[in-house]
Formats: C-alpha cells, structure tokens, sequence
C-alpha cells in the first residue's frame, strides 16, 4: 500500500466531506421536493371537491323554489 503525503490525506478528507454534505443536501431537497408535491396535490383535490359542491349548491339554489315571504301577523 503505498502512503500519501499528509496535504493529499487532508484533500482527501476534505473532499469526502463536501461530497458527503452535497449527497446529504440532495438526499433533503429530494425530500421537500416530494412532501411540497404531496401537499400540491391534495390542494388540488380539495379544491376540485370544493368547487363542485359549490356548483352543486348553486344548482339545488336555482333549481328549488324561492321561499314565501309572508310577513308575520303582529297580534
């Protein structure tokens, strides 16, 4: 085995530890990147089901008659 100097065993050294801490970063960015999708995703499927019980809504509201407005008999 040969030996190294000790400036190239400190590159080395350095060197792992930057790869270290990008494949760490990547690794966490990966991971927000998924729950940030996830959470897109459900937001648009409540608002999806938000906006077709509000046309339904709309729909019952026109389609039902309008109320009586009788006025109450003050006695």
């Amino acid at each position: 085995m040969t030996e190294h100097s000790k400036s190239r065993t400190q590159a080395e050294a350095a060197f792992l530890k930057t790869q270290t801490q990008s494949l760490s970063r990547n690794r966490v960015l990966s991971e927000v990147e998924s729950l940030n999708q996830a959470r897109d995703a459900n937001t648009a499927r409540l608002k999806e089901q938000r906006l077709r019980k509000e046309a339904l809504e709309r729909a019952d509201a026109a389609a039902a008659p309008p109320g009586s407005k009788t006025r109450k008999n003050p006695e």
